[in-house]
């Protein structure tokens, strides 16, 4: 929960939340029980969305925008601990998708809803457009296990903005904003069928220049952007943030164990997670193993980590990347990461350049979380410079 408390204050910089609020919250919740973390979250919501309505109402444009997009990430923050099965998941994931759009509508760049699909599901995604845009440069970005369109806008879409980037964020079967509109959605390793329908979109706008196309993936998105950009010659700059070859062994190096072999004595179904004992497993624990067999779509852990093994990205995959990239890890990450992270550099076809965040800057976390904006200014420049000499 330090982890996610952290996630929820880095958003600061970017007008994703309060110090204060945050301190406030963090009082309020008990140590490793998710049900006091989406109460504290869901009722932080509901506060900023009634304060920016009442902003709204009275013509407070900069202050319902800002107030609405608190709102949004506290909402975001309920979601995560909800199962996505918990009907509160949705109700909290519409409200976070209902503050954002509450904010763009005061805000001076635009936004417009959009849907793509895959093997019938709805996926939801947003053009993000800045005031007197020529439309030339985009950035695509893709969320990864929990992350969703929203926080991607207040961690990366803020700042790419701010330098003349438009953004398409996008999302693909099993992520969160997905099954916010479909019952059920698994995730699904041939991502280059969503990705390829995202770049038909992005290169058909109005005097986009081809060679200005960039995509970057957060968290699990580092694969989905990876197996893009193996796939589709016409992205120009990929930033996975990190790069994931082999989720397998990415996920299992946390737990010190592979579940995919564990005999049929000791696996366990979503139905069983009630009756395992919080001696042997914490609610915290319970929650994101339940999570995971939902969201891969297996009925038990086992044979969820099976599922994962189809995760990966092979020699030719990686040697396909031929466009300019850009590999970000952070050194507190963990040795697992940190060797995918070095294979990515010296498997790609392209030229890549690394970037190891420290603890010294406040960014050795998953996704720099602690320092957010020196995350941002890595990788928008890099565009900058890379995007100018192509």
């Amino acid at each position: 929960m330090d982890h996610q408390l952290m996630r929820h204050l880095g958003s600061v910089r970017y007008g994703g939340a309060s110090v204060g609020e945050c301190l406030a919250a963090a009082a309020r919740i008990r140590d490793a029980d998710p049900a006091s973390w989406i109460e504290t979250f869901a009722e932080a919501g509901r506060r900023q969305s009634e304060d920016a309505a009442m902003r709204a109402d009275k013509g407070h444009a900069i202050s319902a925008r800002d107030q609405y997009l608190v709102a949004c990430n506290s909402y975001r923050a309920a979601e995560y601990y909800c199962p996505v099965d918990d009907p509160r998941h949705l109700e909290y994931g519409l409200a976070s998708r209902q503050a954002f759009l509450g904010a763009m509508q005061w805000d001076e760049a635009t936004c417009v809803e959009l849907w793509f699909s895959h093997e019938g599901l709805r996926l939801p995604a947003y053009h993000v457009r800045r005031a007197r845009s020529a439309g030339d440069r985009m950035l695509m970005i893709v969320s990864g296990f929990d992350g969703t369109l929203e926080e991607s806008y207040l961690a990366y879409g803020r700042p790419a903005l701010e330098r003349g980037y438009d953004l398409l964020l996008f999302t693909g079967p099993g992520q969160m904003d997905t099954w916010r509109f479909n019952e059920a959605s698994h995730f699904a390793p041939e991502f280059e069928r969503v990705g390829r329908q995202a770049v038909d979109y992005a290169l058909a706008q109005p005097g986009m220049d081809p060679r200005r196309l960039a995509l970057m993936g957060i968290s699990f998105g580092g694969y989905f952007a990876s197996r893009i950009a193996a796939h589709e010659p016409r992205i120009r700059a990929l930033v996975p943030n990190s790069p994931i070859t082999d989720l397998h062994a990415y996920m299992t190096s946390f737990i010190g164990l592979d579940p995919a072999t564990l005999p049929e004595s000791d696996d366990f179904s979503v139905a069983d997670l009630a009756h395992i004992p919080d001696t042997v497993m914490n609610a915290q624990t319970r929650a994101m193993s339940r999570n995971l067999m939902l969201r891969f779509g297996r009925p038990t852990f086992s044979r969820t980590y099976r599922r994962i093994l189809d995760f990966r990205l092979s020699a030719d995959e990686l040697a396909a990347i031929r466009c300019p990239s850009l590999a970000l890890v952070g050194d507190g990450e963990g040795a697992e990461p940190l060797r995918q992270w070095q294979v990515f550099q010296d498997a790609v076809g392209g030229r890549c350049t690394p970037r190891l965040f420290t603890a010294q800057e406040g960014a050795d976390a998953h996704c720099q979380v602690g320092n957010l904006s020196l995350s941002a200014a890595v990788a928008m420049d890099w565009l900058d410079e890379t995007l100018q000499t192509i």
